[in-house]
């Protein structure tokens, strides 16, 4: 699976053949976080504050890139 973005040391994913929500996670060395694409919630995991809020003002830049990637690997919700 490709990264969508690396952000620190934080690397940003969609997996193919995952369950709904369409979400993203976040893995770092340390940490794995999942967050729902339409309103950016975390669902599970933490990561370090300050890896949380860049990755999150990505996310929101980046909205349709994520759904559109979500729906290209996993299809429609």
């Amino acid at each position: 699976m490709p990264i969508l973005a690396r952000i620190g040391n934080a690397r940003v994913y969609i997996y193919a053949d995952d369950h709904n929500p369409p979400h993203f996670h976040v893995v770092g060395p340390d940490f794995n976080l999942l967050v729902r694409i339409n309103d950016l919630v975390t669902l599970k995991g933490s990561a370090p504050p300050d890896t949380t809020r860049k990755v999150l003002d990505w996310a929101a830049d980046n909205r349709p890139l994520l759904a559109l990637r979500w729906i290209e690997i996993n299809g429609e919700e």
